[in-house]
C-alpha cells in the first residue's frame, strides 16, 4: 500500500501495492521491536524453501539473526547472556555473500540500534551497499509502549508502568532507565540517520496496521516479488507479551533478585529462561486478565510525538506505505464501566506454579557439583537471610555452568 504523504485519498491506500524491488537486491529489515518483527521472521524462516524456488533467499540459519545485529552494533545481548561477539556478523556477512545474485532478506530489530553513522555505514558496505535496500516498519507508540516497558521487565527492570511513561515521557533528556527506547522509537530520526548514509531512494517505510492482520506479509510478498499467500504467520507462545499481573510478579522478583546481589547470568537461565519462558509456554492470557493500560496523558503525548515524526519522515523523501495517520491517533481510553471494581491485577495460582516449576526444572537439570572440601560448619540460623539467598543462587549458577 503506498500512498503520498502529502495526500489523504485513502481509497489510493487500500489498493496500490508497491512494486517489486530489484531482483539482486538484498533487503534489510531493521525493525524497530515490537513493529511486527518476530511475526514477519517467523513467517520469512518457515518460508525460506518456498522462497527459494522464486529466487528470493532467507541466508541466515536461525529465524533471527539477533547475534550477529548485536555483534556489529557493538550491543550487549539480553542481561545475563554472553556478549555476541565480531564472529557473529562476519557469519552473517558470509551467509549473504553466498547468496550470489539472487534477492535476499535479512530481518532483525537490533539494527536500530545501530549507534552512529559509521556502524551504519559499515553494515550496508558489508553487505553489498550497491545492493542494500533498508525497510523500516513502523507502529504507533501507544501500541509500542506498553510491549515494550514488559519486555524491559523481562530483562530486569524493576520500574512500574506509570513511572517509566513519565520518565519517558515528562523527565528530561528522557533516557533514564531505558536509553534504548527512543533510539529505537523516535522513529523520525532512525529514518533520518539510516537515510543518511543509504540515501532516502534506497529506504522504504511501512506503516503496520493493526487491522489488517495479513497486511505487513502481504507488503513483504510484494516487495520480493513472491505470490501472495505464501508468507504466513507461525504461531510463537514464547514471544507472546507478558499481562499485567505476570508482569507485575516479574517486576517484584526482579526487585529481590537485585537486592539480594545475585549474578546475573542467574537471571537468564533460571527466571527468563526458566520461569518466564515456561509460563509464556504453558498458560494462555484468559479474557478476564487485566491488561497494560497506558494512561491518556501518555497517549496524547505519544500521539503529539507520533504528529512530528510523521511530519518529519514525509518531508525526508522515503518512500511510505501504508497509512502515516495511523501513528498520531489518539486511541480510546477503556474504563470500567460505573459501578463496577476494575479487574485486580492478580496472579493466577496455575500461572504462578508453572512459573516456580521452570525455574526449578532448570535447577534441577543441572549435574550436582563435585564434592567439597568440608569447611566449618555454621547452621542456617547464624547465617542473614541475604547471604543464604546470595550463596544459594552462586551455587545453582555453578551447578548450571557445568550443564
Amino acid at each position: 500500500m503506498e500512498i503520498d504523504c502529502s495526500t489523504s485519498d485513502a481509497a489510493a491506500a487500500e489498493t496500490a501495492a508497491p512494486a517489486p524491488l530489484p531482483v539482486g537486491t538484498r533487503l534489510l529489515h531493521i525493525g524497530p521491536h515490537k513493529t511486527g518483527t518476530t511475526s514477519i521472521q517467523g513467517a520469512l524462516f518457515a518460508a525460506r524453501d518456498a522462497m527459494a524456488e522464486h529466487g528470493v533467499v532467507f541466508p541466515a540459519h536461525s529465524r533471527h539473526p539477533m547475534e550477529a545485529a548485536l555483534g556489529v552494533c557493538a550491543r550487549p545481548g539480553m542481561m545475563g547472556e554472553t556478549k555476541p561477539t565480531e564472529k557473529h556478523w562476519q557469519r552473517l556477512v558470509e551467509q549473504v555473500h553466498a547468496t550470489g545474485k539472487r534477492t535476499s532478506v535479512v530481518s532483525s530489530e537490533f539494527f536500530a540500534d545501530a549507534p552512529d553513522d559509521e556502524t551504519i555505514a559499515r553494515i550496508v558496505d558489508d553487505l553489498g551497499r550497491e545492493r542494500v535496500h533498508v525497510l523500516i516498519t513502523l507502529r504507533p507508540l501507544s501500541k509500542i509502549m506498553p510491549s515494550q516497558w514488559q519486555q524491559y521487565v523481562q530483562n530486569g527492570l524493576r520500574m512500574g508502568y506509570e513511572d517509566w511513561l513519565t520518565h519517558m515521557l515528562r523527565k528530561a533528556p528522557y533516557e533514564k532507565p531505558n536509553p534504548s527506547f527512543w533510539r529505537r522509537h523516535r522513529h523520525d530520526r532512525l529514518v533520518e540517520r539510516w537515510a543518511r548514509v543509504v540515501g532516502a531512494e534506497n529506504i522504504t517505510v511501512v506503516v503496520v496496521d493493526d487491522s489488517d492482520r495479513g497486511g505487513l506479509m502481504r507488503t513483504f510478498e510484494s516487495l520480493l516479488g513472491l505470490p501472495d499467500g505464501l508468507l504466513e504467520a507461525v504461531p510463537d507462545t514464547a514471544n507472546r507479551s507478558l499481562t499485567l499481573a505476570e508482569t507485575e510478579m516479574l517486576r517484584k522478583l526482579n526487585r529481590e533478585f537485585r537486592g539480594n546481589g545475585l549474578p546475573d547470568e542467574l537471571y537468564s537461565k533460571l527466571v527468563r529462561g526458566g520461569a518466564v519462558m515456561r509460563m509464556k509456554n504453558t498458560c494462555r492470557p484468559a479474557p478476564g486478565d487485566a491488561r497494560i493500560s497506558t494512561p491518556e496523558w501518555a497517549l496524547e503525548a505519544a500521539a503529539g510525538i507520533g504528529a512530528e515524526m510523521t511530519e518529519r519522515i514525509g518531508a525526508m523523501g522515503v518512500r511510505v506505505l501504508g497509512d502515516p495517520a495511523l501513528l498520531s491517533v489518539v486511541p480510546a481510553v477503556i474504563t470500567a464501566t460505573e459501578g463496577t471494581e476494575p479487574v485486580a491485577a492478580r496472579i493466577d495460582p496455575e500461572v504462578a506454579a508453572q512459573a516456580l516449576y521452570g525455574a526449578l526444572a532448570v535447577a534441577a537439570a543441572a549435574p550436582a557439583p563435585a564434592p567439597a572440601r568440608r569447611a566449618p560448619v555454621r547452621t542456617v540460623h547464624q547465617t542473614s537471610s541475604r547471604e543464604l539467598v546470595r550463596v544459594l543462587g552462586h551455587r545453582v549458577l555453578k551447578r548450571l555452568k557445568r550443564t
